[in-house]
């Protein structure tokens, strides 16, 4: 059986967690900041888990 590839765009985004899950960035920190208030800034700098439905998909690009 050959080896599965990891895909390292996804080996970049997502972190998994000891339970088995996701972890990724939440979107709109990357610019345009100036106009968006300090406490939204605060709570997209949060980690956040992924959904299942989409955790599915994932486990299949990070497969070590």
């Amino acid at each position: 059986m050959p080896k599965l590839k990891t895909r390292k765009a996804a080996a970049k985004r997502y972190k998994v967690t000891g339970t088995g899950n996701f972890l990724r960035r939440h979107a709109y920190k990357g610019h345009l900041l100036m106009h968006k208030s300090n406490r939204q800034k605060r709570k997209l700098s949060q980690k956040i888990c992924v959904s299942l439905s989409d955790s599915r998909k994932i486990k299949l690009m990070l497969p070590y």
